[in-house]
């Protein structure tokens, strides 16, 4: 009750100028309400002859899916073309007026995905999920029939064999499938061909036991990216669950229940407090607070008055209020959102694996090379065939890329591992590569750098009243109350030991305060601009004008017709943020902070931490700065709230707080699990320390093939020793990456 009474002007206002900007964004390609399959379409407004379509995917396991996709897509003719969202599974492909959905469909189920439509991709298969034996039957089989093979060995020798060459045929068959799907849609060299190649390697040389165990790591990374990527996509959704699915609709002959979905603009609809907005709106009520912080990132609640704007997804605080709706469907603030996220997605450099940029060179230079070292002697120079078709696969054999396809996961899963024991949670090898690269870093502000609860600053008291009086009333009028200024004001009194004063009554004046009475006299707790024209003295204007200028939030204690205190309250900074944004510019990166609130406190958190700002920038604003930024420099975003979730997806690396939204963690690469900004100097520290052992496997895995490649064409080596040179050097660099698992943070 009442919490409209503790908002400044500065900020509503700032916050109103602030929506103008949420509701009236730059018009973009596709904007509008998009189709969901095949069967819908919509016009492409900057070509006549072409049409746009949409389908969600099934089946992509990680953004190099992605990349598959649309190389198969790209190939039919008629496609002008052809680009796939990861993070919602969209695909929209620009086609010419004679080309069919059909030929589009049929080209994914080719490369081995699956076109989805709304209902397929978002309700059913997780509403019915398999036994999770089922979701890893193929893996514990393979893990099944290894041991068994294992086991043999000790016991019965000759069985072992047979059973390492099922167990490589059983995790084969999907891997190998898969390549050859790809290969015919495009991509014949992708990761899948690799281990297709480095295991039939592998198997005809005998070396059966080295075969599964590369398919079993491969499988199982494989699967965890499919769980990652499953997490993300909650994010999205639980960003879409902040807008109600019903609202109540103020009708002719009442009100009525309808799904938001059928809401038009010009709509009147009722909400309560507690409830949020399911749509963009005006307020039709004189006055109503509402929290914004999900849509903005603002601090605290705000106040509206009759015939402001309003976004999707706010939370009303304490009247029920009527809202005339001005959005349509599927494009109020929160859908605007999510697509900020999706075009974030489709800006943003895509950052392929190493290996599998490797492998596109590497795998067919080693095939051919070991094919002509097989068949040019013999048919060329009539050499043995026997000996030269040895000696090709024996060369076969050091081709095959176990050590680099082992070596540069287990350097990323060892910094992980480290990561994670340094409360540093780090979404995959591609985000940390790229820490290692960023030169700057953008925060956001309030549960960032600060902590995002408001708290007691200065406190002035004026006669004849004492401390402990005005904070005694302070406490008594705001219990129970769960807005944040009036937990810091019961917070404060606690922590000075001092009891709320019983209270006849507790009273709240709609936009003006909460009032009661305390031995006789009228007692009224409210902000300084609900105040009665000249109760202040000049000395008291002085001390409201200077800590306004100190970016304070104000609430006045009145009793009778006399102020009793003034208590300036502000959100402070992290007690680490000083330490942590020192030690990052140790590292020559630069620093600045992105915010949606006023300038004025932007100000001052800038100036205490030696950091430059923007400040009043709403979603789309932030999106521009990171853009804008981005080009000339590798830039990292950290932030906390959902409205901070486009500009994670924009950043080269997105960084979360630990105690952020849940989409904000499902949106950043990488989040601070124990919200310690010194982590984020640590994190990069990590990443340069994993690029550099990284380095050093991929020259020692190279460096033995090449030594290996000369001496067994020359026949100095054979086939035991080319077995011994790739085991070792998979050892070597497993060894070497392992050494991640030793560092501290505080070394480069």
């Amino acid at each position: 009750m009442g919490q409209r009474c503790h908002h400044n002007r500065s900020t509503s206002e700032h916050t109103a100028h602030q929506h103008d900007h949420r509701c009236a964004p730059r018009a973009e390609p596709g904007a509008e309400q998009p189709a969901t399959t095949g069967d819908d379409s919509l016009p492409d407004d900057d070509n006549d002859q072409s049409q746009t379509r949409y389908w969600r995917i099934g089946g992509m396991d990680c953004p190099s899916c992605a990349g598959k996709i649309e190389t198969a897509v790209r190939r039919l003719p008629g496609v002008l073309s052809a680009e796939v969202r990861f993070a919602t599974e969209r695909l929209q492909v620009q086609l010419t007026p004679d080309t069919t959905t059909h030929t589009v469909e049929q080209s994914i189920r080719a490369a081995g995905f699956t076109p989805l439509d709304e209902h397929s991709a978002g309700q059913d298969t997780e509403q019915t999920p398999a036994p999770w034996w089922q979701q890893y039957a193929s893996i514990l089989t393979l893990l099944a029939l290894m041991l068994a093979a294992a086991a043999a060995s000790l016991l019965t020798p000759g069985a072992a064999q047979p059973l390492f060459t099922l167990a490589t045929l059983w995790g084969l068959w999907p891997i190998g499938r898969k390549a050859l799907q790809l290969a015919r849609s495009g991509s014949p060299f992708s990761i899948e061909t690799l281990m297709t190649v480095a295991a039939l390697g592998a198997l005809l040389l005998g070396e059966t036991a080295e075969a599964a165990m590369v398919l079993l790591l491969f499988l199982v990374g494989e699967k965890l990216e499919s769980l990652a990527a499953n997490k993300a996509r909650r994010g999205v959704k639980a960003l879409m669950a902040l807008v109600p699915d019903k609202a109540l609709r103020v009708s002719a002959t009442g009100i009525e229940e309808v799904t938001a979905a059928s809401l038009q603009p010009d709509d009147e609809i009722e909400v309560h407090p507690g409830g949020r907005l399911p749509v963009d709106g005006i307020l039709l009520n004189e006055l109503a607070a509402f929290d914004e912080s999900a849509v903005t990132g603002e601090s605290l609640p705000v106040d509206r008055s009759r015939g402001e704007s309003l976004a999707a997804g706010s939370l009303l605080v304490d009247v029920a209020v009527r809202i005339r709706v001005t959005s349509a469907p599927g494009n109020n603030t929160i859908d605007r959102i999510l697509h900020l996220m999706e075009q974030a997605e489709s800006n943003r450099a895509p950052i392929a694996r190493f290996i599998e940029r490797f492998s596109r060179w590497y795998t067919p230079l080693m095939i051919l090379a070991a094919a002509l070292v097989a068949l040019a002697p013999p048919l060329w120079l009539a050499a043995d065939w026997d000996t030269w078709i040895y000696r090709g696969l024996v060369l076969l054999l050091i081709g095959c890329p176990c050590a680099l396809v082992i070596s540069t996961p287990a350097a990323v899963t060892s910094a992980l591992t480290s990561a994670s024991r340094m409360g540093i949670l780090i979404k995959g090898g591609a985000a940390l590569e790229q820490l290692g690269k960023i030169d700057a870093l953008a925060f956001d502000k309030t549960g960032t750098l600060t902590r995002g609860e408001p708290q007691l600053q200065e406190l002035i008291i004026y006669p004849p009243f004492d401390r402990e009086r005005v904070l005694t009333l302070a406490a008594g009028l705001e219990a129970g109350s769960h807005h944040p200024l009036a937990k810091a004001l019961v917070a404060a009194a606690g922590a000075e030991g001092v009891a709320p004063e019983p209270l006849p009554y507790r009273r709240t004046l709609p936009g003006a305060g909460i009032e009661s009475e305390w031995q006789g006299q009228p007692l009224l707790i409210c902000t300084p601009t609900h105040l009665t024209t000249g109760i202040l003295t000049v000395e008291q204007q002085t001390h409201i004008d200077r800590l306004r200028a100190e970016a304070h939030t104000l609430v006045v204690l009145v009793v009778g017709n006399r102020i009793a205190a003034l208590f300036a309250l502000n959100d402070p900074l992290r007690e680490d943020a000083q330490a942590g944004i020192a030690a990052l510019q140790a590292l020559n990166i630069r620093c600045l902070m992105l915010t949606g609130d006023h300038r004025a406190a932007a100000a001052r958190i800038a100036h205490d931490l030696n950091i430059d700002y923007h400040a009043e920038l709403s979603p789309r604003d932030k999106l521009d700065q990171l853009i804008s930024l981005g080009r000339t420099r590798q830039l990292a975003m950290v932030g906390d709230g959902i409205n901070d979730a486009p500009a994670l997806k924009q950043a080269s690396v997105g960084i979360a707080m630990g105690q952020g939204t849940d989409v904000a963690l499902d949106s950043a690469d990488a989040a601070l699990t124990h919200s310690r900004l010194s982590g984020l100097a640590e994190a990069v520290r990590l990443s340069r320390a994993t690029h550099g052992i990284i380095r050093q496997n991929i020259g020692l895995a190279l460096g033995l093939k090449a030594i290996f490649l000369v001496t067994s064409i020359l026949g100095i080596t054979g086939l035991w020793l080319a077995v011994l040179a790739d085991t070792g050097a998979t050892a070597l660099v497993t060894l070497n990456a392992l050494r991640l698992l030793r560092f501290t943070g505080s070394e480069e």
